[in-house]
């Protein structure tokens, strides 16, 4: 009989390499919303510059249409026949779909054809993403110690920081060497493959992997992906729609942090320099402030950790922007960017573990991956839009922060209701 004792032991390197699907996605998002303008310009070329970019941002949403397919199919069957064959699917397809990106010709080329090609890019990498977060955190939180398990999947939300710091540092390095027409016209292309040059170690490493997922690894003996998928809902449904409203304030509150280079640059007219050294602020607040928030969910718990820190992003929020649009400067751009990031940040790991735990395990990686993927192919997909589009029709620059705030309050109380599952056995067949 598999216990929690007998899980294998998680080394450094394995940790590694399970997180490194949570670390590109993360990538590819910030590049991607730094990068809007010229993949426009590229692809969807127009006389009306917040056209062009609105269509950049949409493509951008496309890939969430497939991340609920993903999340179901990857998820439930990472719950069928093992964590380690579906992590080894997810971050192949991303590679698929990065590359796809970055190698498209632009439409001065192709034409429809090129927009055609990033579009089925942006699928294939919805897929993958889709089903990448339940399947590598159902695998750090089996093979981690018990009493460390918040610390341990907290790297997944603090390699999001990592990516985020080193796309921030290496496209300003980048900006500096070949200037801003050289990012504009092929600059953006190299930072995709700079991406995909890191698949195959993930792959090597995961490939080694030991499996964790027990007697369910066995898909021959398992429910099938539509029992699962049943099961899931009719048993866990409450536990479903808690957990959606609080992976939606999270994901919009990362989606608020990542538009903040187009922000500054387009809504505040600040500088190229300054706006490309944003995500320098995301990403240094995103590294830390994740394990600090698994270290305080492993020590008071994770229902503490999930209320408190959106709540002071109830209360910050507007402040802050006020504050930005009343002294647009590179300081309060960075200082702004780096607290909403470090509360939401110390919220997230909080997240990351409790949901998984709430769930038996033959449908863990099921249940996270569908909740994670059906909220953030909403929200996600749709915030750096949405805000962008409201601040183009009212002309009130404070409407990331009004929109930010109000999923914030939705997240505050929808925290409020989930159970404790610190310490909570994670071979048990029940809910927390």
């Amino acid at each position: 009989m598999t216990t929690e004792t007998a899980q294998p032991r998680l080394e450094r390197k394995a940790v590694a390499a399970v997180v490194l699907g949570n670390a590109l996605e993360f990538y590819d998002f910030t590049i991607y919303a730094f990068f809007a303008k010229p993949i426009g310009e590229a692809f969807f070329p127009s006389e009306n510059a917040t056209d062009s970019l609105l269509a950049s941002l949409a493509l951008f949403g496309i890939g969430y249409v497939m991340r609920p397919i993903g999340g179901i199919l990857i998820g439930a069957f990472a719950d069928r026949a093992g964590r380690k064959p579906a992590m080894l699917i997810t971050i192949a397809l991303m590679a698929i779909g990065m590359l796809m990106l970055a190698a498209a010709p632009g439409y001065a080329t192709l034409g429809g054809w090129s927009q055609v090609i990033v579009i089925v890019g942006r699928l294939i990498q919805g897929l993958a993403l889709g089903g990448e977060v339940g399947p590598s955190t159902a695998y750090l939180l089996e093979a981690a110690p018990p009493k460390q398990r918040g610390f341990v999947a907290s790297w997944q939300i603090a390699s999001q920081g990592c990516a985020a710091l080193i796309a921030g540092i290496v496209a300003s390095a980048l900006t500096f060497a070949v200037g801003d027409a050289a990012m504009g016209a092929w600059g953006w292309r190299v930072m995709f493959a700079l991406g995909i040059g890191v698949v195959p170690v993930g792959l090597i490493i995961r490939s080694h992997l030991p499996e964790t997922a027990g007697d369910q690894a066995d898909p021959a003996a398992a429910d099938s992906t539509f029992a699962v998928v049943k099961r899931l809902v009719r048993e866990h449904g409450r536990m479903l729609l808690l957990t959606f409203l609080i992976i939606a304030a999270s994901t919009v509150s990362n989606a608020v942090g990542t538009n903040m280079p187009v922000y500054a640059q387009a809504t505040l007219g600040l500088t190229e320099t300054i706006s490309t050294a944003v995500p320098i602020a995301l990403g240094l607040a995103s590294i830390i402030f994740p394990l600090l928030g698994g270290w305080l969910a492993d020590r008071v718990g994770r229902r503490a950790v999930m209320i408190w820190p959106r709540a002071l992003i109830v209360i910050l929020t507007i402040p802050a922007f006020a504050w930005l649009v009343r002294s647009p400067t590179g300081l309060s751009v960075y200082a702004v960017t780096f607290l909403l990031s470090a509360l939401s940040s110390i919220n997230a790991a909080a997240i990351i573990v409790a949901i998984p735990e709430s769930l038996p395990r033959a449908v863990r990686s099921a249940g996270l991956s569908i909740v994670y993927a059906f909220s953030v192919s909403i929200f996600g997909g749709s915030t750096n839009y949405v805000v962008n589009k409201l601040i183009a029709l009212t002309g009130d620059k404070m409407a990331p922060a009004y929109y930010l705030v109000g999923f914030s309050i939705i997240g505050t109380v929808a925290a409020l209701f989930m159970p404790e599952t610190r310490g909570k056995d994670l071979t048990s067949e029940s809910e927390a």
